[in-house]
């Protein structure tokens, strides 16, 4: 199994930036991709951005050439730099692990994009 731990959340205002991060324990080794997600209240969980261990990127396009998505090391494998965040950014943000056999997900950090 793998465990995974968000941080960095917070309250940011609309033109900053902030960076989260994710913190991986367990069976690390098997993790073939990361991603990041997110859940806006009242709305379903949508893609944000993915990373394979190749390092290739994909975007959703509400965020593309905003956020950055970054493997960092084992024990902290994926964070998401978000420049210019917006109002509409505002959501839990989860990680999410892949490995061939199933995903794993973190329990979430709030980011809140308000003056």
């Amino acid at each position: 199994q793998v465990q995974l731990v968000e941080s960095g959340g917070g309250l940011v205002q609309p033109g900053g930036s902030l960076r989260l991060s994710c913190a991986a324990s367990g069976s690390i080794f098997r993790i073939s991709g990361m991603a990041w997600y997110r859940q806006a209240p009242g709305k379903q969980r949508e893609w944000v951005a993915t990373i394979t261990n190749n390092g290739v990127t994909a975007y959703a396009n509400s965020v593309k050439g905003r956020f950055t998505i970054s493997r960092d090391n084992a024990r902290n494998p994926v964070s998401l730099q978000m420049d210019s965040p917006k109002p509409e950014d505002t959501a839990v943000y989860y990680c999410k692990a892949a490995t061939t056999d199933e995903d794993y997900w973190g329990q979430g950090t709030q980011v809140t994009v308000s003056s």
